[in-house]
């Protein structure tokens, strides 16, 4: 099948990683790995946040979050997502379901590593998703952690962060174009591959 100006290949993840790569070099996507994560509450109403891609291969999609947050306890209830990557100044669109499962350990210390280290220190101060006395609780939080990790390298991830994968069942590629005739391909996991189908606009 062709569709955006080329063959397709038969592997999603191939243009993925070409459409990522085509948002990094752009230079007109501030964050190429930003991605909405929907998830579906204990309470029945769907969530959606923006999280950052940290990696993907064959075997899925990976972000990081605290285990004791909103989004890991939607996991936990509904072990189901969807990732929405948006990169406006292209005008593409990339839509992924699938099941979530969480990475190895040495797949969320990797990642946790490549964290810049003010993040990294952030990871142990803030209890995400709990609330807050003010602003100022906070921010001794921060300041503590710093004093505590000032002179270690590298920072230990903290056991309440973990690292997930999102494992595709279907992905979908949206390019907008003139009077709405925007072209839409669906990837499908199948029992020996992928299959591709166009999608009216």
């Amino acid at each position: 099948m062709r569709a955006f100006g080329l063959d397709l290949p038969s592997d999603p993840l191939a243009l993925f990683e070409r459409w990522l790569d085509d948002a990094r070099r752009s230079g007109a996507v501030r964050y190429p790995h930003a991605t909405c994560l929907s998830t579906l509450a204990p309470d029945g109403y769907p969530d959606g946040r923006i999280v950052l891609l940290h990696h993907f291969d064959e075997t899925g999609f990976f972000f990081m979050t605290d285990t004791r947050s909103e989004k890991a306890k939607a996991l936990a209830h509904c072990p189901r997502a969807a990732l929405t990557f948006y990169w406006e100044p292209l005008e593409r669109q990339v839509r992924i379901r699938g099941d979530v499962a969480a990475a190895t350990e040495a797949e969320a210390d990797r990642f946790f590593d490549e964290r810049p280290r003010r993040s990294r220190v952030t990871a142990w101060a803030s209890e995400q998703s709990r609330p807050l006395p003010d602003r100022a609780a906070l921010d001794a939080r921060v300041a503590a952690y710093d004093a505590r990790f000032a002179a270690v390298e590298p920072i230990p991830r903290p056991p309440h962060w973990q690292a997930y994968r999102v494992v595709p069942r279907s992905v979908e590629f949206w390019q907008a174009a003139a009077r709405r005739l925007h072209e839409r391909i669906r990837f499908t996991r199948t029992s020996d591959g992928w299959a591709a189908e166009r999608l009216a606009p």
